[in-house]
């Protein structure tokens, strides 16, 4: 029982580790003049539009190009999150490395 504890304990550490690790990584993807960059744990930093997309009769392009490229910043910072889940010794014994 205690040693289950402290397993938990242990995996609680890493995690948290693995979450502040994260919070250092930097992920940029541009799309049709929209570039956004998010942080490890997937929260946007910053978004960036390109001047020839703010007219009103591009509206739907732009709406278009953020969610592709917030989408695709999203799944690299998922597999960094694999990645760095894997080197983590304590994740595999309770089923949660290797996932993707």
């Amino acid at each position: 029982m205690f040693n289950k504890l402290k397993q938990f304990k242990e995996l609680r550490s890493q995690a948290k580790t693995l979450q502040n690790a994260l919070k250092e990584e930097t992920v940029s993807v541009e799309n049709s003049g929209v570039k956004i960059t998010m942080d490890g744990n997937q929260e946007i930093t910053a978004v960036d539009v390109s001047p020839s997309l703010l007219s009103p009769e591009k509206k739907q392009d732009l709406e278009r190009a953020i969610k592709v490229a917030s989408t695709s910043a999203i799944e690299k910072t998922k597999r960094i999150m694999a990645k760095k889940m894997q080197t983590m010794g304590g994740f595999d014994q309770f089923g949660l490395g290797n996932k993707q």
